[in-house]
Order: structure tokens, then sequence, then C-alpha cells
């Protein structure tokens, strides 16, 4: 018997127990069955949030030098644990193991950096005057609704779980039925660290009934989701029906402006690692090379001889691209090229699914993308480079935000003065210059415009797990209205 043939139950209240149905997960390398996990019915959605509401009182007024401490553990288990973690998200989701092995490290680092912040939290004195003495503090929501995506489920599970804890919320995450393996496991090592029962909950299943019922429940109190605009949008209107507030990641269709004056080796190497790495499943991945005709033809021959250059294979072989994580997202993305073939781009490389076992495309570069077809628009989530051309730096900023997204975006230039007037103007929440994927557990992340609101990451992330009280204490007898 493997390591996936054992079931895997909910998690509630600090025990493995059972769900009323169950979901069979697939090896996307094989597309083969690899694990039957428990489904969580609305139910066992009431059951975990009733846990979590139970274990809140006692979370929030344990010290915050021992929350973080018990973070700081988390994290240290994770690292102790970190081969075990990998070789279960690589086979769960496809990624290559190596970037698996990354993703654990950057779980582990968002419990320690968020341990470290734990007994941080302040509030500040407002002078109000003499006759009052005015203060806030910072006080935990109560229940976090955690929806987590199947791209990086182990470690969006640290990147949200983590905040959420330092600030004294429990916490009910609902990882994507496709890949809810490291998930399970990572709520186990919480409870290994010493973390109470109850305050980490974790009830896989599909977004019907399970997600609706978590992020439509009255016992949730924030609600934090990654994942597409459609079911963002649901559950924005899900939670103002008892007023919840929500944080949303909600993907991208990322520019990359590549300019005359870039170093274009280094150029086309970041493009290449930020499009094809897990295999373009990745919200802040470089879907669309906006490149100067000049040095365009230069440009692609590039990041093609990079492209054509990767390995396939299965996970856990570590190849420098693994398969796609389901066979729906391989057919979403055969329909893409499809239509990209139906708009007249060229397929300067790769642009077919292969034929063999498995959820496999090949890394691909589309040229001739004109600004406004659906290629150009819409997020592939998949290893698809749209590449377009542009002559003058306004027709590039134009291209960049002229689409419903505002993730990320990315600047090729040796012109300093350029690269930060065009991070003024690109409308997006996070701009790298000469390089990609800038940002770290310390740096905040979110969208603008469909890509989301509120921020992950960096100390702006536990704005989305506390709320500030005003206290204000009268220094003398006074009962005059105040000035306003």
């Amino acid at each position: 018997m493997s390591e996936f043939d054992t079931p895997r139950g909910l998690f509630v209240d600090g025990a493995f127990v059972d769900g009323g149905d169950s979901i069979t997960t697939h090896d996307p390398a094989t597309g083969e069955p690899l694990a039957t996990v428990e489904s969580a019915t609305a139910a066992d959605v009431d059951r975990a949030v009733a846990a979590a509401r139970e274990a809140f009182p006692g979370w929030r007024d344990t010290q915050p030098e021992r929350r973080g401490r018990l973070l700081v553990e988390t994290a240290r288990l994770i690292r102790e644990h970190g081969d075990e973690l990998a070789r279960i998200e690589s086979r769960d989701q496809g990624k290559p193991l190596s970037q698996a092995g990354s993703d654990v490290e950057g779980a582990a680092r968002y419990f320690e950096y968020y341990g470290g912040a734990a007994d941080k939290l302040e509030g500040r004195s407002v002078p109000t005057g003499p006759d009052q003495v005015d203060f806030t503090v910072r006080e935990p929501y109560g229940v976090s609704a955690q929806v987590t995506p199947w791209n990086f489920p182990g470690n969006l599970f640290a990147r949200g779980v983590a905040p959420a804890l330092a600030a004294g919320n429990s916490v009910v995450v609902k990882p994507a039925p496709d890949t809810p393996l490291s998930t399970l496991r990572l709520a186990e090592l919480t409870r290994e660290a010493g973390v109470p029962d109850g305050v980490v909950n974790v009830v896989p299943g599909p977004g019907e009934p399970t997600g609706a019922a978590l992020t439509g429940h009255e016992g949730v109190d924030t609600v934090t989701f990654t994942g597409s605009v459609p079911t963002g949008k649901a559950i924005v209107r899900a939670a103002a029906e008892h007023v919840t507030p929500v944080t949303l990641e909600l993907g991208g269709k990322n520019p990359a402006l590549v300019f005359p004056d870039a170093d274009l080796d280094l150029a086309a190497e970041w493009v290449a690692t930020a499009i094809f790495t897990n295999a373009g499943q990745i919200c802040s991945a470089a879907d669309r090379a906006v490149v100067h005709e000049s040095v365009h033809d230069a440009f692609v021959d590039r990041v093609v001889d990079i492209a054509e250059g990767y390995t396939l294979g299965p996970g856990p072989e570590d190849p420098d691209v693994g398969p796609l994580a389901s066979a729906a997202q391989q057919e979403r993305v055969e329909g893409y090229l499809e239509t990209a073939r139906e708009e007249d781009a060229t397929v300067a490389t790769g642009g077919r699914v292969l034929d063999r076992p498995g959820y496999f495309v090949e890394p691909t570069v589309l040229t001739d993308v004109e600004p406004g077809t659906r290629i150009e628009q819409e997020e592939i989530f998949g290893p698809v480079l749209a590449v377009t051309a542009f002559g003058e730096e306004r027709e590039a900023l134009e291209i960049a935000n002229g689409t419903e997204y505002g993730l990320v975006a990315g600047v090729f230039t040796g012109d300093v003065t350029r690269a930060h007037r065009l991070a003024r103007r690109l409308e997006a929440g996070n701009v790298y210059v000469n390089k990609w994927f800038g940002d770290t557990v310390q740096t905040p992340f979110g969208g603008y415009k469909a890509s989301g609101f509120g921020r992950e990451k960096g100390l702006e992330a536990l704005e989305s797990y506390l709320r500030t009280k005003n206290v204000a204490v009268a220094l003398d007898d006074s009962t005059d209205l105040p000035a306003n």
C-alpha cells in the first residue's frame, strides 16, 4: 500500500473524521486515481464552523507571544517534513519536485514570518484633547473561511492561515477538490505543533455544496478566496447576505513590457520562467510579452530556444515542466490553442497537447497576437505565451492596461526613468522591473480591477484578519458635545 492509498478524512476539531461524501484525486502525470478523500457536505461545514467558533475565544485570548511560538514551531515541522510534503504536492498537483520543494519552504516562511508578527499588532493613541484619552486596539474577526486553489495548494494554505492565526482568528479551509492532500497534512502539522483543537479545520469538497456552504455561512466572520473571477463574484454575493468582509485574489493577464534597451537574454529568461513555471498555472505568470518591434524577433527567438530546451515529465522525476493539474485544465488550454489558430496567431513553438498519458501541453509561444483578441485578453492558465509588438511607449502602456485584469506587470529596460514612469502608470498591484516574481513573503500582493481587492503577504495581509476598535475614556465630567 502506497502513502496515497489510505483514505483521508475531513480535519475537524483536531481530528480526522468522516464526511458525508468522498472525492477521488488523480495523478496528473498519468490520469490514474491517486487518493480517496472525504468530501464535506453542508452539514459537515456546519460542524467545522461550530468547532472553529468554539475554539476562537481561547485562541484569541492566548498570549500573542504564545501564538507566535506555535506558528514558528509549525514552520519547524514543515521543514522537518519538507521532503514528504514536496512529494505529496508533486504527485497530487503535478508540478516538478524541486518546484514543490520551493513551495514547501515558502509555506514554512509564512508561518515563521507571521509568528514573529503575532506580538507586534499594536494600536495607536489618538490626540483628541485634554479631556479624553483615546486609543485604538486591533482585534481578530473570529472565524476566517479560506478557499484555496489547486495550483499552489500547500503554499496558499500557509499564506492565508498563518496571518489569520497570528491575528487570533480560527480558520476553516476548503482546498480545491483536485488537490487536497498537502492541505490535510499541513493541518495535521499545526496540531502537532500545539495549535489547539478546532483552531484549524479543513473541509475538502467542490464549490457546490462545500464552498457555497462555507462562504455563505452565518458563522463565518471573514472570507479569503483565491481563484477565478466568476467564483469570486459568487462568493462576494454569498458573503454579502451576512455583510461578511471578503479578500479576493482573482488572477491576471499579466504583461511583460520589453524595450529596445533591455537586456534581451535576461528578459527572455525571466519571461520564460514566468510563463512556463508550474506549466503556466500561476496567477502572476507572464501571460503576455509586449515587445518593441525593433527587438521583437530577437526576443522571440530567445524564448523559443528556451522553451524547446525544456524537458517534460511527471513531477516526481523533477523535469523542467510537469503536466497540467487536471483533465479539465488540459481541455481548457487545448481550447485556447484552437482559439489562437482561429484568431490567426502564429505558433512559434509548441501548440500541441501531447499524445501520452497524463495532462501534458507543450510550452507554447504565440506571435502576431492582436490586442483585443481572446488569447490576448483572457487568462489561459497554461504554458502559453502571447507576444504582441508595439512601436511607442504610449502604445505599450495602452496594451498593457487594456484588459480587465490588473494583478502584476513587468518592465524590462535599461532606462531607470522609464521604469519609474511606467511603474506609476501600469494598472497592477505589483510591478517588477528587470525581473519577475519579485514579491516575497514580506511584500504585499494583490490586484487592481478584476484581479481582486485586499492584500496577501507582508504586514498588509493582517488587515484582512484584524478590525480596529476605538476606545474613548473621559477625563472629566463634562457633557458638552464634541466640536467634531
